[in-house]
């Protein structure tokens, strides 16, 4: 009996990009003992206690079943009470997703058409070209180094008669940054001028430590929004998002939702409503001192751009090799990432600090030394 059978079944748009390089991490962290874990983009505090009340009230009512694909009427009707209260455009609608992962997913699968072109800024997300290869898009990458900043004049020469999308993040993953205003409505005008889609992933939009958060979509009426609680109340295993944007657009994602994720849980939809009402801003705060922390400890021995949000620095390796400098750190105990998790270079590394201060400051210590014997 033949045993080649099952390589033979695995589809080819699979083999396109490799497992993700965080997730090795993750296994790596479980098989470390007392590891200074500064490697997973996952907030350190609890689910505040209302919004887990809230679940398991929603629970024990018997809100247990699907869902409408687009999400439960309260919620969606409070956040497109807030989207209308903040954009006032005539069409902008709001449907809750399975996470801002099930929003990415199908925003690509909406938007994306195999030879279709899309913009993304150089190091990225890790499901970002993954998610357009897997569609049969072309990534288009466009470098940011050494800074981090938006070349809007970059931006333009890439556009072509095939692009159909840009991508865009802010506060970034993997460096934090936080583009500029001009940089962000430049960008929208961009997008709007040469018809071309952009898609705002926003999922850090409560951590923004430097003036008040900007979106594209405060510029540009078409833009597509995507946002969550898994940031900014813990819920990374809950699995609620939110995208909103024309509603042509949301429309078709909701159909999409329908024979893929179905509905976002239903009870965490209730938890999320909870939510809303949860004032956040002292963990904001927090993380602030937390980004201090660690830029005060570093700033003498790396070089790196301050970040104005989200919970990452993406420091330039000393030696040159992300993945060689990675490799040292974890020898002494220490969970960071290379950058070529996130970037066709390989030569920084992210650190997130939602964590302790106390891991922060073994973290800091440690890397201290690294680069002295760099």
């Amino acid at each position: 009996m033949s045993q080649s059978a099952p390589a033979s079944w695995i589809a080819d748009r699979s083999q396109a990009f490799d497992s993700s390089g965080i997730r090795k991490v993750f296994d790596l962290a479980a098989s470390l003992e007392d590891p200074i874990n500064l490697s997973i983009g996952q907030p350190d505090f609890d689910v505040p206690e209302s919004v887990q009340l809230a679940c398991v009230e929603a629970i024990r009512q018997g809100k247990n079943a699907y869902s409408p694909s687009q999400g439960i009427g309260a919620l969606r009707e409070r956040l497109q009470s807030d989207i209308d209260q903040r954009y006032g455009h005539a069409d902008r609608d709001v449907f809750i997703s399975s996470g801002t992962s099930g929003g990415l997913v199908l925003a690509i699968l909406s938007l994306v058409n195999p030879g279709d072109e899309v913009i993304i800024f150089d190091p990225y997300f890790v499901m970002y070209s993954p998610l357009v290869q897997l569609v049969g898009g072309q990534p288009v990458l466009i470098d940011t180094y050494p800074d981090f900043r938006i070349d809007l004049n970059q931006v333009e020469a890439a556009i072509s008669d095939r692009t159909k999308l840009i991508l865009f993040n802010s506060p970034a993953n993997p460096t934090g940054v936080t583009p500029s205003r001009d940089e962000i409505v430049g960008l929208a005008q961009l997008a709007d001028r040469h018809n071309v889609a952009l898609l705002s992933d926003e999922i850090y939009s409560q951590f923004v430590y430097d003036g008040d958060f900007v979106s594209p979509a405060d510029t540009n009426p078409q833009t597509i929004v995507i946002d969550g609680f898994s940031k900014s109340h813990a819920m990374t295993g809950w699995r609620v998002g939110w995208v909103h944007g024309p509603s042509e657009v949301i429309q078709t994602m909701i159909k999409l939702q329908q024979y893929s994720f179905v509905c976002a849980p239903q009870p965490a939809q209730w938890a999320g409503l909870a939510a809303l009402d949860v004032e956040m801003t002292q963990h904001r705060h927090d993380y602030q001192a937390k980004r201090d922390l660690l830029v005060d400890g570093l700033r003498d021995h790396y070089e790196f751009t301050t970040p104005g949000g989200a919970f990452y620095l993406f420091p330039k390796a000393p030696g040159g090799s992300g993945t060689d400098f990675v490799t040292r750190a974890i020898e002494h105990g220490l969970l960071v990432i290379p950058s070529s998790i996130f970037s066709r270079h390989d030569s920084h590394f992210r650190i997130s600090y939602a964590a302790s201060d106390e891991t922060i400051e073994r973290g800091i210590q440690v890397l201290r030394r690294l680069a002295a014997s760099a």
